[in-house]
C-alpha cells in the first residue's frame, strides 16, 4: 500500500449497497375518430426491472489494487509475493479467494493478478482496462491506502479526487466488461495497524525508514499535534470508504465489504514481520476470508 519503495502497507472500512429501480409514468397522446385530441395517460406504475442475480460462484477472477494484494513484504524483504495474495494466491495456507472459489487447480489458470506495489487509486483506470481484457466474472478491489499513506496528510488524497478516480475506474471497466462483477473491500484502519504495530520495537524503527510517515511518523508522540495528524489521517480513510461504498452502489454487479476489512482487529501475528505494516500470510489469508464471506454471501452485505 504505502509508496512504491520499501514502504508499504495497509489494511481497513465500512457499510452496504442498495440497488435502486426507478418507476416511470408514460404519457401518451391520440387522436379522436373526429380529428380532434384526447390525453390517454398510462397512469400506473411499471413494474420496475429485476436487479441482475449475484453469482457466488464465478468462474474467473481478476484483481486490482496496490502492494496487499501483490503479497508485499509478506514472504521476504521487499518483495511482491502474489503467491500468498488474499485475492488471486495459490498458496495452500492462505487459500485465497481464487482458491476458495475455482479450486487450488483452476485458481492458477482462471485468475489473474493486475495490482501494482505502490499504487493509488489515480493508477487504478489502467489496472481496471487490464482486467478488463481477461474478461473476469469477478474482479476485487482493494486500493487507497497509499492515498492516505503520504509523508504528510496535506499531501494525501482529496476525497473529491479519490471519488472521481474510482467512478472513471468502473466506467473503464464497464466499457469492455460490462457484466463482470466487482467486490471492493474498504481501506483499512490505518490508525490500527499503528496502534498494533507499534507494541513491537523493532517494528517502530523500520517504520523510521519512512513508512506510511502521515500515520506511523513519530510512532510515539502522543503530544496533540501528533494525534491530530493520525486522527485527520483516519478520517481521510473514512471518507474514502464512503467513495468506495457510493459509487459501488451505484452499479447493480458492485458489491462492497460493508465496512468488514476497516473493522477487522488485526494482530501482531497477522503482520509482516519485515515491516510491522503489511500483512503476512496470516493476515492475508483473514482477507481471503473476510472477502470469500462476502462474494458467497446471499444478497448484498
Amino acid at each position: 500500500m504505502p509508496e512504491r519503495s520499501p514502504r508499504r502497507r495497509a489494511r481497513g472500512a465500512a457499510v452496504t449497497l442498495a440497488a435502486v429501480a426507478l418507476v416511470a409514468t408514460a404519457a401518451l397522446t391520440g387522436c379522436t375518430s373526429d380529428g380532434g385530441t384526447e390525453s390517454r395517460s398510462t397512469t400506473g406504475p411499471r413494474s420496475p426491472s429485476p436487479s441482475p442475480a449475484w453469482d457466488a460462484s464465478p468462474a474467473s477472477i481478476a484483481a486490482v489494487g496496490d502492494s496487499i494484494t501483490r503479497g508485499f513484504d509478506a514472504c521476504s524483504v521487499l518483495a511482491d509475493c502474489p503467491e500468498v495474495s488474499w485475492a488471486t494466491g495459490t498458496d495452500g495456507g492462505v487459500r485465497s479467494l481464487a482458491v476458495r472459489l475455482l479450486g487450488a487447480t483452476k485458481a492458477g489458470s482462471h485468475s489473474w493478478n493486475h495490482a501494482v506495489s505502490g499504487a493509488r487509486i489515480a493508477q487504478l483506470p489502467e489496472q481496471m482496462a487490464l482486467a478488463a481484457k481477461d474478461r473476469p466474472e469477478l474482479v476485487t478491489v482493494m486500493i487507497g491506502a497509499n492515498d492516505a499513506c503520504r509523508d504528510s496528510v496535506r499531501l494525501m488524497t482529496p476525497v473529491a479526487d479519490f471519488r472521481a478516480s474510482f467512478e472513471a475506474s468502473m466506467r473503464q471497466l464497464r466499457a469492455s466488461a460490462p457484466k463482470s462483477q466487482v467486490y471492493v473491500s474498504s481501506v483499512p484502519d490505518l490508525k490500527r495497524l499503528w496502534s498494533t504495530g507499534r507494541e513491537n520495537p523493532l517494528g517502530k524503527q523500520i517504520w523510521k525508514l519512512g513508512i506510511c510517515r502521515s500515520m506511523l511518523g513519530d510512532a510515539d508522540d502522543m503530544g496533540t499535534a501528533a494525534v491530530a495528524r493520525r486522527d485527520a489521517v483516519l478520517a481521510r480513510v473514512v471518507a474514502y470508504n464512503e467513495a468506495l461504498r457510493d459509487v459501488c452502489a451505484r452499479d447493480e454487479l458492485c458489491r462492497y465489504d460493508g465496512g468488514a476489512v476497516f473493522d477487522y482487529r488485526f494482530t501482531g501475528a497477522q503482520l509482516s514481520e519485515w515491516d510491522w505494516f503489511h500483512p503476512g500470510r496470516n493476515g492475508q489469508a483473514r482477507l481471503a476470508e473476510i472477502a470469500y464471506r462476502n462474494v458467497t454471501a446471499a444478497g448484498r452485505p
